[in-house]
């Protein structure tokens, strides 16, 4: 009996090894046959990736473009209004007088003015008599020495500094 049991389990595994086997070469021949019919899968999922890539790329270089165009953009704006802030001739004005605890400096742009600038005795109003334009809204023209600074009217922050305007 014992010998009838070994035989059968040994038949059985020796059929399911071969069903295995069987199995694999159908699915390599038919994959053989899909690649001879020029529907390789993988290949196609290589050119799907490949196409993703590209898509990627060719968004970056998009977003590049955009980005450098801003830049020449900004540029050519400050090139402008550098030209509209230059001062043409040298003006008479009252004597200057820094406010209390403050020294006549260099302002540039960007640097915020303290708000000791910001109070009536030195922002000029009278901008037209001394061949400025009219300041964009929410800004002011401030005294500052010889020196003419565009300023945020609320936190001070420099837009533009018209050098000597005063004698």
């Amino acid at each position: 009996m014992k010998k009838f049991l070994t035989a059968a389990v040994a038949a059985t595994l020796a059929m399911s090894s071969f069903g295995l086997a069987s199995a694999a070469e159908a699915q390599s021949r038919g994959h053989h046959e899909h690649r001879q019919n020029g529907h390789d899968d993988r290949r196609d999922d290589r050119n799907d990736r490949r196409d993703d890539r590209r898509d990627d790329r060719n968004d970056r270089r998009e977003y590049r473009q955009d980005a450098r165009e801003d830049r020449q953009d900004a540029r050519q704006q400050q090139r402008a209004y550098a030209r509209w802030q230059r001062a043409e001739r040298r003006y008479t004005a009252g004597r200057y007088q820094a406010p209390r605890g403050y020294q006549t400096r260099n302002w540039a742009y960007g640097q915020s003015m303290p708000s000791y600038y910001r109070s009536n005795q030195y922002v000029v109003n009278n901008y037209s008599q001394y061949g400025l334009r009219a300041p964009p809204r929410g800004y002011q023209y401030v005294r500052s020495g010889n020196d003419v600074v565009l300023s945020n009217s609320n936190n001070g922050l420099i837009a533009a500094v018209i050098a000597s305007l005063f004698r």
